[in-house]
């Protein structure tokens, strides 16, 4: 009982945080970035979307990420240890990955992108599953995409997919039969968005390797804060 008054304390303060608005200086990042991807061409935004929207299916549909049945009767702290040492593996993965991609240039430096996409979404089924959640459920693979946008996401975004988590329960009854209707092209902006900085250095020569480990690893300790958090919400 310790640990879960511990969990929910840290569950309290983590929802504050989510709930806080864009900050002047986040806004006009965003805004800079909006003008940035406008000049852009529209065929750009399209194949993007394609591929990010291609890829996602293959995550949520695919048998390569089918995962352990639903862990049952452990609690709360036997749940989340077994998270932490799943996620220094794929931390351990991501930044290898990292490393030796940015170590190739702009053009292995793309290839992480599918890559590490990847890497998140095993992680997550690996997650929901620790938690006591069945990924066969078309909804509980919502539900991880949901986190993902969580973690990679601006602060408007986030704001938007932190309320309708909080309530997941009505919010599932309105959510389209089709993945197909899902709205990709809002999905692959606030990602890429997310990632563009950190993602162009590591295409450099030279400094590529060493970017590339760092953020990976970097981006996978926050989508594991994110997601322990976000399967409190749905235990406490």
């Amino acid at each position: 009982m310790e640990y879960d008054d511990r969990a929910r304390f840290k569950l309290s303060v983590w929802k504050v945080e989510m709930r806080k608005k864009p900050s002047f200086l986040e806004k006009a990042s965003k805004d800079v970035q909006r003008k940035v991807n406008g000049m852009l061409p529209e065929k750009y935004h399209e194949i993007i979307t394609v591929a990010i929207r291609n890829l996602t299916k293959t995550v949520l549909y695919g048998s390569q990420f089918v995962t352990k049945a639903p862990l049952k009767g452990l609690s709360l702290k036997e749940r989340e240890i077994l998270v932490n040492e799943k996620a220094k593996l794929y931390r351990t993965t991501a930044t290898i990955e990292g490393a030796a991609t940015g170590a190739g240039g702009f053009i292995s430096g793309l290839a992480d992108f599918p890559l590490l996409l990847g890497i998140k979404f095993k992680f997550l089924y690996d997650v929901a599953s620790i938690y006591g959640f069945n990924v066969d459920d078309y909804r509980e693979r919502l539900y991880i995409l949901h986190i993902f946008q969580l973690a990679f996401s601006s602060k408007a975004h986030v704001n938007k997919v932190f309320y309708r988590m909080e309530n997941w329960d009505e919010y599932i009854k309105s959510l389209p039969y089709d993945i197909n209707d899902f709205d990709w092209r809002d999905f692959q902006q606030e990602y890429r968005d997310y990632l563009d900085i950190a993602k162009l250095l590591q295409m450099l020569p030279v400094v590529g390797a060493v970017v590339g480990s760092y953020v990976n690893h970097k981006l996978l300790k926050k989508l594991n804060e994110t997601a322990i958090n976000s399967y409190r919400m749905r235990l406490l």
